[in-house]
């Protein structure tokens, strides 16, 4: 897979996921946007071992049925993502977008949960309607918004790859503790 892809990938997930996103340098000439926008990009790319003789770990081949020992190198991307706001909004947007985006963080850290609140401009309100519910008369109001909501998983794992002799285990718990 190619880096562009990867940046492609990126900007699809966010756009997915309730964030306007475009890859930042496209080939193409980009529609003008009314609207905030988060340009993809990838800052930095490192490649190294994948650890003991390039072990990756195991994956299930589930058409086969069976586990897979993984080889390869390990690549560490860093994406960057610069955010654009066109128009009346323009720098005031995008500071409200990153307190916004700051604030949800932030809970994540203290309570493992965090939301981003949709704003005003994004409420999408349909038309109010009369409902009867017995002898009494009311209004039903329907609205939609998006929203960004964020958690904390803390993960834990654990990797007993067979090694064969125990001389060789031992190789590896060295090389570990390096």
């Amino acid at each position: 897979m190619e880096l562009k892809q990867v940046r492609e990938r990126m900007a699809e997930h966010l756009t997915q996921n309730g964030v306007e996103a475009v890859c930042a340098y496209p080939a193409q000439e980009r529609p003008r946007r009314t609207g905030a926008v988060c340009a993809v990009s990838v800052r930095a790319c490192q490649g190294g071992p994948g650890g003991f003789q390039d072990y990756l770990g195991e994956r299930l081949d589930e058409t086969r049925g069976v586990w897979q020992e993984l080889y390869g190198k390990r690549i560490e991307l860093t994406f960057g993502l610069d955010l654009y706001a066109p128009g009346p909004g323009g720098a005031k947007a995008i500071q409200t977008a990153f307190d916004k985006l700051a604030q949800a963080l932030q809970q994540v850290r203290e309570t493992g949960y965090g939301i981003v609140m949709p704003n005003t401009e994004e409420l999408k309100l349909e038309e109010p309607e009369i409902v009867k519910q017995g002898g009494r008369y009311g209004v039903r109001l329907k609205a939609s918004a998006p929203s960004i909501h964020m958690i904390r998983a803390d993960i834990q794992t654990e990797v007993s790859p067979i090694m064969g002799t125990e001389k060789q285990s031992e190789e590896m718990i060295n090389y570990l503790l390096q």
